[in-house]
């Protein structure tokens, strides 16, 4: 797996990378991962998605269900980037962000490239908690989910490789190539 770090000038980090190599094509964990419905089935802190106009696509709103423990809480979120996998080189994205309140809080996302006989995907996390704000959203965090700004890289890392060993192990095992 792939570790990538973007540290704010204050020493906050502000961006993750994680990646692993499942065994299908671009286009099958593309539909997987895409459908928001299975967001519950891949995250350890998401327990349900709810889509109210299908099917999803660039642009559309959602509410996550989230539990953590014995916090529990929910955001909302609109899809900012939807591209299926397709020729000449056979790559996706999908990318959508969360907010709270009207405060923006993450950027996720994901990347799908064909990887020999199966496909690399990388999740992203980008803390969207900056500026006008920030403290406030820094605040529910640490209410509600019971997460300081600190405690949250480390959340979130662990819970980006159990999302993808996840969705791997749905895309079944591999079967040689890369």
């Amino acid at each position: 797996m792939a570790h990538e770090n973007t540290v704010a000038p204050a020493g906050r980090v502000r961006r993750l990378e994680e990646d692993v190599v499942v065994a299908a094509s671009p286009a099958e964990v593309h539909r997987l991962v895409s459908d928001l419905r299975n967001m519950g089935r891949w995250s350890p802190e998401c327990r349900r998605v709810w889509v109210p106009r299908r099917p999803a696509r660039a642009g559309s709103a959602f509410v996550g269900f989230n539990r953590r423990g014995p916090f529990l809480w929910f955001t909302t979120g609109r899809i900012t980037a939807l591209r299926a996998p397709v020729a000449p080189d056979g790559t996706g994205e999908f990318t959508f962000d969360v907010g709270v309140f009207g405060l923006p809080i993450a950027r996720w996302g994901y990347r799908f490239v064909p990887e020999g006989d199966g496909t690399r995907v990388t999740e992203t996390w980008e803390d969207l908690r900056s500026g006008r704000g920030s403290r406030t959203a820094d605040a529910l965090g640490a209410v509600f989910a019971g997460t300081t700004p600190q405690r949250r890289v480390a959340v979130n890392r662990a819970g980006m490789r159990t999302t993808l060993a996840r969705i791997a192990a749905a895309c079944g095992p591999r079967t040689g190539g890369a």
